[in-house]
């Protein structure tokens, strides 16, 4: 019995974190796209629709307060749930992220058991059987 596979754009400038969650996804038969900053973020949603976005705050290329920003007025990104992660300590940018429109956040560095339950619950897609569970 396969799952639903989700299609997921991570992007991050930290090359490392996205080799990490890439594999951890993939093992559970997910697709993995990647942006390395945040003009490249926003081009690659629009072309590739993803299910759901992971969005660094802090990257080259603009800030991914300001591509969270475009992914929501753009009518093609708008609708696509964005879990934003950062490293920033500043209690401000929950409350801001979601304000704006993101549907979580999370501080790295990210457990990633919790990650993949956080990406299944704000996408809707339940999460595949592993085989540990059985």
């Amino acid at each position: 019995l396969k799952g639903i596979n989700m299609k997921v754009l991570i992007a991050d400038d930290d090359k490392d974190l996205c080799q990490l969650l890439s594999a951890v996804l993939r093992t559970q038969g997910h697709e993995v796209i990647f942006a390395f900053d945040a003009a490249q973020a926003l081009s690659v949603a629009r072309t590739n629709t993803p299910d759901v976005i992971v969005l660094d705050i802090n990257m080259p290329g603009g800030t991914g307060t300001g591509a969270l920003e475009k992914l929501k007025i753009n009518l093609k990104t708008s609708m696509i749930p964005v879990l934003v992660i950062t490293a920033s300590k500043d209690e401000q940018h929950s409350t801001s992220m979601k304000q704006m429109g993101a549907a979580e956040f999370m501080r790295k560095p990210l457990d990633v058991e919790e990650f993949c339950e956080t990406l299944h619950r704000i996408t809707g897609i339940p999460a595949l059987p592993t085989a540990a569970q059985g």
